[in-house]
């Protein structure tokens, strides 16, 4: 059974920023507008060179002789430890079908408002399309239009929220999600045995994981001094995983050692970001270990 609202939110009117962009494109409504001290500034992107992101060689973990397995491991362990961001390359996920995954969710948001309003976000929800984690009517909003769904177990998924427009959107989503789950999989054992743990450590400890998928769109924006893609904020899950799209803006910053540090995708990698889960189980599980990093 879905997820449901558990009390009645109010969440006053949200604007969806596609068709602001598209029928009053100079008008930024008041709940967009961020606080002075919330504004982006030219000073957010950074001092610490993008190419400095830590980079792991999926390939060198699963295929690599015994040497080229613990130089990658070590890798991770310091990603992880340092930054909680790395990109990873060679991580086995095909990439006609991060294009496909890609081309799907653009098609879904190029969708008329009233056909992506079928699959409306119900206020107090995290699956569906709108805005998250809306609580009140005075919460200032991100200029962002999203989608989200539930993936495992089979019990959090809401069918009414499946589109079936685009009509192969939902069998990609499938798909995608396997190989991004296998991937995770694989990640969490070598970031456990980089703790000096046993590889299976966090699948003894999450058992049935959950697995959600969320995108995000960005429409361009006349005043963008004064809004925000993504409020900041830190995951709550053990695994991020990010496809951004080819061709798109650095729109990603990391902060790290209090500085926002913009982050370059490298062509076909994916973006893996340490969440709350791993760094709690980290703090409290393993206590003569080095933390992993919490400024995410």
């Amino acid at each position: 059974m879905a997820p449901v609202p558990i009390s009645s939110i109010k969440v006053g009117h949200i604007d969806d920023v596609q068709e602001l962009r598209k029928n009053r494109p100079k008008t930024i409504p008041e709940r967009f507008v961020r606080d002075m001290n919330e504004r982006p500034t030219p000073a957010m992107a950074l001092s610490l060179p993008s190419s400095d992101i830590p980079v792991i060689d999926f390939s060198n973990l699963t295929k690599g002789n015994t040497e080229q397995v613990q130089t990658e491991i070590l890798k991770l362990a310091d990603a992880c430890e340092n930054w909680g961001f790395f990109q990873v390359l060679n991580h086995e996920v095909d990439l006609t079908l991060m294009e496909i995954m890609e081309k799907s969710s653009r098609d879904f948001f190029m969708l008329p408002l009233e056909e992506k309003q079928k699959y409306h976000m119900a206020p107090g929800t995290v699956q569906g399309y709108g805005q998250a984690f809306v609580f009140s009517e005075d919460q200032k909003l991100d200029w962002c239009n999203m989608f989200a769904l539930g993936i495992e177990p089979q019990f959090i998924r809401n069918p009414n929220l499946w589109p079936k427009n685009p009509a192969t959107f939902s069998e990609t989503v499938e798909v995608y999600s396997r190989e991004v789950r296998k991937l995770c999989q694989n990640l969490l054992k070598y970031i456990g045995l980089g703790l000096g743990l046993e590889g299976n450590v966090f699948e003894k400890m999450f058992g049935m994981a959950v697995q959600a998928i969320r995108m995000n769109y960005y429409p361009p924006c006349s005043r963008p001094d004064l809004v925000l893609g993504l409020s900041p904020h830190s995951d709550g899950s053990a695994l991020t995983v990010l496809q951004q799209a080819k061709g798109s803006p650095v729109g990603l910053q990391i902060l790290k050692d209090k500085t926002w540090v913009p982050l370059q995708l490298i062509p076909n990698a994916l973006v893996i970001n340490i969440g709350d889960t791993i760094e709690v189980y980290i703090y409290i599980c393993v206590p003569s270990l080095l933390v992993l990093n919490s400024d995410e």
